[in-house]
């Protein structure tokens, strides 16, 4: 396996410095994800621009936690399942939604679960899904929208998944009592 380094501001790249610093002001601390996508000032941004528009979706926050949670958990994320957990417990997420996602079991909600359900046909499929899928999606009460917003968290969560795979991300200390792999 590749060592990658965890920058920071004082030894990153000159085109990831400033996008380190916005890091630290957005969360308080340069996550480890963002320490190491540094060493690549293009995917640093894009990761963060694709964040900042996942929060712009029209998705509320249990939907956002389903949509990030559950390409996480297919990915086998050891790094942002943990990073997740904290992200939906700070938005004040349910905490049977978040262990039901956590768990890979059926969402006691049902929108929420038809929601998980086309993620995963999304994810799986890669883009490929079957009318059944997005005409039951539909009936849930999504729309057009959603489904396409679907695809840019999806987007976001190939770039960080992928990267953590690549480097084994360290958690971060605050997300270390979430630890998660899959049983």
């Amino acid at each position: 396996m590749t060592d990658f380094t965890l920058y920071d501001e004082s030894n990153a790249p000159e085109k990831s410095k400033p996008l380190l610093k916005e890091s630290q002001k957005a969360f308080g601390m340069i996550p480890n994800l963002h320490a190491v996508m540094a060493e690549a000032p293009t995917l640093l941004e894009g990761y963060q621009k694709l964040h900042e528009l996942a929060q712009q979706t029209s998705f509320n926050k249990e939907e956002l936690t389903v949509v990030w949670q559950t390409v996480n958990v297919e990915h086998d994320c050891h790094y942002c399942v943990p990073a997740h957990t904290g992200i939906a417990k700070s938005m004040q997420v349910d905490d049977n939604l978040i262990q039901e996602l956590r768990g890979d079991k059926t969402l006691s909600d049902a929108k929420l679960n038809t929601l998980k359900n086309t993620v995963l046909a999304l994810t799986r499929g890669r883009g490929n899904v079957e009318q059944s899928v997005i005409n039951e999606f539909f009936d849930a009460g999504y729309a057009q929208q959603q489904l396409l917003e679907i695809i840019v968290i999806l987007a976001q969560k190939v770039m960080s998944n992928y990267t953590n795979h690549l480097a084994d991300t360290p958690v971060d200390e605050p997300f270390k009592k979430f630890a998660w792999s899959r049983d």
